[in-house]
């Protein structure tokens, strides 16, 4: 291309996107010797302190040299509001700024899958996938892997607010689990973290680490994607910028799209592909006509309660404290423990709160430190956060380009509780919430509700406190939908419709969202795409 530099056109796959996905894809595809592979990722190397320790993640939540930063377009839904959306631009993608926070979701979302058509994608399918990339400090089970790459650990010590916590769901009913990844979802407990050894385990961590000696790997940091190489309905490679300069790499066999529910329809509708109206009004050529490129986007909406505690017990205390801030470093120097070893969220509950729900319909984050956003300065008094969010929404936006100009981000519109079951579900979680702090086990703990407070009562206060207050837990899914309808984009071996040589696979590619966190899925679903690409793979 004019000005641009032609890389060698030997590669086998170029991945585009070193994110929870596409460090999996690079690591296992270069376990061949065979296969030539070239992960480009637009952020640099993982090398900050605040990326390995796990409480670092309050530090890199605002860090735009390893996060994207993004806001949303204004939302009606929220008032109008632009949500702060980070997104993970480094080695590991998200998954090197995330909550650490280790969950798969319900045996029915996969199989819900499978029942739309995606042959393949049932919960007996995926969970060879999950086990094979788990090394649970626990050991191998039926549900678990023992010696995977992605390390998942327990939170070692118990925490007085977390056992309160555990009983006062108890006392409404919910079970005390020990494992939200077990048989059934359902209960209140402990999360299991990707850490290991006091330290977070990213993707490239796990899957990067142990294959960068590789002569078949080349990894290129600071490489920002700008759009696809297609000729003749066939993706044969890819344009990215670099050091100031733009750069094109072409491959003999497929371009794996990793870049997210963001950037992988962006890059999409760059190339041609996408819907042709939205192409046509910003001057690019159809390729291939896709209406669903960037339609159907899902999160899970975050809804905080504060609440400040009678004890002086709170991460709040340690970190607002000289004597605190020097007995948690020495914690995690000494012991590998502590709150710099577990990060934000400790203790969990997975509940149902509309009578219609079989499965748990809401998840609970619970924190024993408090602040006025995620990842913020904690507040002076003792405080404690129970987060909720509504497991399966049904409002579902979209992600569009503005332009033709491939550094441009692209308009994002969540369009957060734009349904009746949503705005159902919000409110409903805010007082199931509530009826937690008001426990018994639990209210002996609670000195006052300091967000919403007690004046914000009955269904249109809370809904409009969800409206003002409510912000993404960092979930955007399902831009690039699984599928065989008119509004899929790819078929169910991740493979783009209309276009051979090109698969997304990163969470753009779920047809609906996990009951969850995502982090698990976006591992499971590259793990299975390395499998379909080498059974895709011409015969030597």
């Amino acid at each position: 291309m004019p000005g641009g530099l032609r890389m060698d056109q030997g590669f086998d796959y170029v991945v585009v996107g070193a994110g929870s996905a596409g460090c999996v894809l690079a690591g296992r595809l270069s376990e061949d010797p065979r296969c030539r592979v070239l992960l480009l990722e637009a952020g640099p190397p993982d090398r900050s302190p605040w990326i390995h320790l796990p409480i670092g993640y309050g530090k890199t939540m605002w860090d735009p040299k390893v996060n994207w930063c993004f806001h949303t377009d204004p939302d009606p839904g929220m008032n109008g509001r632009r949500i702060y959306w980070p997104r993970g631009k480094t080695l590991g993608g998200s998954s090197s700024i995330n909550g650490l926070i280790y969950i798969r979701g319900q045996r029915e979302d996969f199989d819900h899958w499978a029942a739309l058509g995606n042959a393949g994608w049932g919960w007996d399918d995926v969970l060879p996938y999950f086990v094979r990339a788990e090394g649970n400090q626990r050991g191998a089970s039926a549900l678990h892997g023992g010696d995977g790459p992605l390390k998942v650990s327990d939170i070692g010590a118990r925490h007085e607010l977390i056992e309160a916590f555990i009983a006062g769901a108890g006392e409404l009913g919910v079970p005390r689990t020990d494992d939200f990844n077990g048989a059934r979802q359902e209960g209140a407990g402990y999360y299991q973290l990707t850490t290991h050894r006091g330290l977070r385990c990213s993707t490239a961590v796990a899957y990067l680490k142990p294959a960068r000696g590789r002569p078949n790997l080349r990894i290129e940091c600071d490489a920002q994607a700008t759009g696809l190489i297609v000729e003749g309905g066939r993706a044969v490679g890819v344009r990215y910028r670099s050091d100031g300069r733009d750069h094109e790499v072409r491959c003999r066999g497929e371009v794996l799209l990793a870049a997210g529910a963001l950037m992988s329809p962006q890059l999409l509708q760059l190339s041609g592909i996408g819907d042709p109206a939205l192409l046509q009004r910003h001057g690019i050529a159809v390729r291939v006509p896709l209406p669903g490129v960037g339609e159907n986007l899902q999160d899970h909406l975050q809804i905080r309660l504060i609440f400040e505690c009678t004890k002086p017990i709170t991460t709040n205390d340690e970190l607002n404290s000289w004597l605190g801030r020097v007995k948690v470093g020495l914690q995690w120097l000494l012991a590998r423990s502590g709150p710099l070893a577990v990060g934000i969220n400790q203790g969990g509950c997975f509940m149902r709160v509309l009578p219609e729900s079989a499965t748990p319909d809401i998840q609970f984050h619970v924190a024993t430190l408090s602040a006025d956003m995620a990842g913020g300065q904690v507040h002076p008094f003792s405080g404690f956060t129970l987060s909720v969010c509504q497991l399966r929404p049904s409002s579902r936006g979209h992600v569009r380009i503005r332009s033709a100009d491939p550094l441009e981000p692209p308009e994002m519109q969540p369009l957060y509780l734009s349904t009746d079951l949503d705005r159902r579900t919000a409110v409903a979680a805010m007082r199931a919430a509530r009826a937690v702090a008001a426990a018994p086990a639990m209210r002996t703990y609670v000195r006052r509700e300091v967000k919403p407070g007690p004046g914000t009562d009955g269904d249109e206060a809370l809904l409009e406190f969800c409206r003002d207050h409510g912000a993404t837990i960092f979930h955007p899914s399902g831009t690039c939908r699984m599928g065989r309808d008119a509004m899929a984009v790819v078929d169910e071996r991740l493979r783009v419709h209309g276009v051979q040589g090109l698969r997304v696979v990163d969470c753009s590619v779920m047809p609906t969202l996990v009951s969850g966190n995502t982090n698990a899925a976006a591992v499971m679903i590259a793990e299975k795409a390395v499998d379909l690409i080498r059974e895709d793979r011409p015969a030597a």
